[in-house]
């Protein structure tokens, strides 16, 4: 019996998924540019608040790493919450878009620039409008939504299913970079932790 559903997953979507994120995430390791990195890390540690957006399940990684960020002690907001402030010149904007065509983002993202914000962009469009606007652009090379050239892969990862997914644990893995830098202890980010959930 063991053996039957072995060989039905291996034929599976599932298995297919994961060993297709296994190569986006090698690919994300080899294409790390660590100069884009450290200008991340260095604008964030700066920043007097940290702004951050995304839309639709870009968003959902926008949020998760603002929570960390907050965990770990910085001022972070998400735009388009009703609690987040006016932004200023000593702040920064994280735009996430796979495309970096993203109509809301690149929208907000020009307002924040023409505050005096520094912005950076976490996206697969190094020539995209976005971009183009940034202070620092953190390239993914990950398959986004408006690409179509890969049939197999969009069966099993449709839309920017990689680009958001290299992406989180990109962001979970600059986490670990600041915690270390910080020299704090997951303790630490225990007595932020939320409560009342």
């Amino acid at each position: 019996m063991t053996s039957e559903l072995g060989v039905k997953l291996r034929e599976d979507m599932l298995i297919k998924f994961i060993e297709n994120l296994e190569k986006h995430l090698q690919n994300l390791r080899i294409c790390l540019d660590y100069h884009q990195i450290e200008e991340f890390i260095k604008t964030i540690e700066n920043a007097r608040c940290i702004f951050i957006m995304g839309a639709g399940r870009s968003g959902f990684i926008a949020r998760a790493f603002a929570m960390r960020l907050m965990h770990l002690g910085y001022d972070v907001y998400v735009v388009g919450e009703t609690v987040t402030p006016r932004i200023s010149q000593d702040d920064v904007l994280i735009s996430i878009s796979g495309s970096g065509e993203t109509t809301s983002v690149v929208n907000i993202s020009r307002k924040a620039r023409d505050i005096g914000s520094k912005l950076v962009a976490i996206t697969y469009g190094k020539e995209s409008t976005l971009a183009k606007i940034s202070n620092v652009v953190v390239v993914r090379n990950a398959k986004i939504k408006t690409q179509n050239g890969d049939n197999e892969l969009s069966k099993i990862a449709p839309l920017g299913t990689m680009f958001e997914l290299t992406t989180f644990i990109l962001l979970d893995g600059l986490i670990a970079e600041l915690m270390s830098r910080k020299g704090l202890r997951e303790e630490d980010l225990l007595e932020r932790h939320a409560v009342l959930e």
